[in-house]
C-alpha cells in the first residue's frame, strides 16, 4: 500500500505525462492517407482549365478519294546525281530511290496548259513567253524561254480560280545546276500585293527580298519540282527565280499547275 507521501510525489508527474499525450496527434491507420478538407473556393473566382487545342483546318475542299499524282516525264539529259556541292548553296540531301507520289483528289488536272504567261521581262532573250506552258518539258534546243539576269518571274493567269493541289516547274536539265531564289506563288491578284500565298521558298538569305525561306535548294534533272500546294484556291501562279550555277540567266522551260475548279 503506497504511502501519502509517494502519493504526493507522483501526482505531478501523470499530469505532466496525461498533458504530453494530449499534444501528439493519433497516427493514422496503416494503408490509409490522413484526410485533407478540399481548400474553399474563393466567391467570384472559377479554376483555370487548359484550353481546349485548335485544329488547323485543311486548305481547300477535304477529298474523300486520293490518288497519286501521274505527271508525263521527259527523257532525262543525263544520268545520276552530281555529288558536288557548288559553293554558296543550301542544297537538299540526295535521294534514294524514286521519288514519293503526291496524292491529289480524283479529277485533278493541268489547268496551266496553254494558258496566257506574262514575266518580270517584257523582252525574253531567247524564246517566247508561251513555251512555259505548251506542254513540251524537253531539254532540247528551243523548248525554253530564257529571261535576263537578277531576280526575274514567269506568271500564268489560269482564267479563273482554282483550288490547286501541285505545281511542277522546270527551269532547264540539259545539264546539272542549281536555280536560286526560287519562290512559287499564288493569289488572285495579278499584282501579287494582297491574297499571296507562298507555295515554296528557298532563297535561304532573303536576298530576292520576297522573305526568308526555310527550303531547300535542288539540282534541275528531268523530274521537274513537283510542289505540294495542299489545295490552296487561287488564279494567278507566279515563279521567282535568280540565275543559276550555271550563269545568271533564268530559263523556264514549262510550268504544270494541277488543280480542280473553285466554287
Amino acid at each position: 500500500m503506497m504511502c501519502s507521501k509517494h502519493k504526493t510525489a507522483a501526482a505531478p508527474f501523470a499530469a505532466l505525462l496525461l498533458a504530453v499525450l494530449m499534444l501528439v496527434p493519433a497516427a493514422p491507420a496503416q494503408g490509409k492517407r490522413p484526410h485533407k478538407r478540399p481548400p474553399v473556393p474563393v466567391r467570384g473566382k472559377r479554376p483555370r482549365r487548359k484550353p481546349p487545342a485548335r485544329r488547323v483546318k485543311p486548305r481547300g475542299p477535304v477529298a474523300k478519294h486520293l490518288v497519286p499524282l501521274k505527271l508525263k516525264l521527259p527523257k532525262p539529259a543525263f544520268k545520276g546525281t552530281p555529288t558536288h556541292v557548288p559553293p554558296g548553296t543550301n542544297l537538299e540531301k540526295p535521294r534514294k530511290g524514286p521519288r514519293p507520289p503526291l496524292l491529289v483528289p480524283t479529277g485533278v488536272t493541268n489547268v496551266a496548259r496553254g494558258k496566257k504567261v506574262t514575266s518580270s521581262d517584257s523582252e525574253p532573250i531567247i524564246g517566247e513567253l508561251a513555251l512555259v506552258t505548251d506542254g513540251d518539258k524537253s531539254a532540247d534546243e528551243g523548248s525554253y524561254v530564257e529571261l535576263g539576269p537578277g531576280r526575274q518571274w514567269v506568271q500564268v493567269d489560269l482564267k479563273r480560280k482554282y483550288h490547286i493541289y501541285a505545281v511542277v516547274v522546270w527551269h532547264t536539265h540539259a545539264h546539272a545546276q542549281v536555280y536560286h531564289d526560287v519562290v512559287v506563288q499564288v493569289s488572285d491578284d495579278p499584282d501579287f500585293i494582297k491574297g499571296v500565298h507562298t507555295l515554296f521558298n528557298n532563297d535561304h538569305d532573303n536576298s530576292s527580298g520576297l522573305g526568308l525561306g526555310h527550303d531547300k535548294e535542288y539540282w534541275e534533272t528531268y523530274e521537274g519540282k513537283l510542289i505540294d500546294a495542299k489545295g490552296v484556291a487561287g488564279r494567278y501562279v507566279r515563279l521567282y527565280s535568280n540565275g543559276s550555277t550555271a550563269d545568271e540567266q533564268n530559263r523556264y522551260t514549262e510550268v504544270e499547275v494541277y488543280g480542280l475548279p473553285a466554287k
